[in-house]
């Protein structure tokens, strides 16, 4: 039966649809990502225009039909403007989007990775740390939150809590001394800040600067492990 639901979120993707109409991909807190389609919101004149940009966060009214979404009414929040003037912000905005879009699912409880994606544009906006750092911090995070998180806190040959010296993207992990199973180098700075990473609350992540040594690190460790787990072209990646 159709119905009107109100769904707080954050606008994801938008594309055309037609001459005047668009197409918007949201992550909410209530219905996880669903797609809405803004009747007229390529018109100049229209109240949905700038609420149907990428990064947009607020309140939509959606009329639930039986096979979609209609967007009724928006009653944003934030727009992330800051975002906007700035190009190589909106290649990183973009890319977080593409993966949390790319993670998520419909009815699924989201509400995590809605959190962390809007904690992270704003992390973008004050420029307070590195961008890269920015973005090995979402990566790690986002995946943890996903199910396919790092073991940072024990060796995932044996267990050990002790000499925690390597990590081995295809078992997932850090590995001790004695297994010696690991590619990569993990120095103790690295493996203090993947762990506060996985284990820190979403407000607290973005509060600390690393060295460039544990910043190459840590691209690495991230990098070879979402080669291993994830294994997806994004787009928005060529540009960065």
């Amino acid at each position: 039966m159709s119905q009107e639901i109100k769904v707080t979120g954050m606008v994801l993707q938008a594309g055309n649809i037609g001459e005047y109409d668009k197409r918007i991909v949201l992550l909410t807190k209530e219905r996880g990502r669903i797609s809405a389609f803004a009747r007229g919101a390529k018109k100049a004149t229209s109240q949905y225009a700038a609420a149907c940009q990428p990064f947009t966060f607020g309140e939509f009214s959606l009329y639930e039909g039986k096979n979609s979404f209609n967007l009724m009414w928006a009653g944003v929040e934030n727009y992330f403007d800051t975002l906007k003037k700035d190009l190589d912000l909106i290649y990183y905005a973009s890319y977080f989007c593409e993966l949390a879009s790319y993670l998520t699912r419909e009815n699924n409880d989201e509400l995590e990775i809605l959190k962390l994606l809007y904690q992270t544009l704003r992390a973008l906006e004050k420029k307070t740390i590195d961008i890269e750092l920015v973005r090995c911090i979402y990566e790690i995070k986002i995946l943890a939150l996903y199910g396919i998180g790092i073991e940072a806190s024990r060796c995932v040959k044996c267990g050990s809590r002790e000499d925690l010296i390597w990590f081995d993207a295809r078992e997932s992990g850090v590995v001790c001394n004695k297994c010696e199973h690991g590619k990569v180098k993990v120095s103790p700075a690295t493996l203090y800040t993947l762990q506060y990473i996985l284990y820190s609350s979403i407000e607290r992540l973005y509060t600390f600067k690393v060295s460039a040594d544990v910043l190459w690190e840590l691209k690495k460790i991230i990098r070879e492990y979402m080669r291993y787990h994830v294994n997806h072209e994004f787009k928005s990646l060529s540009f960065l």
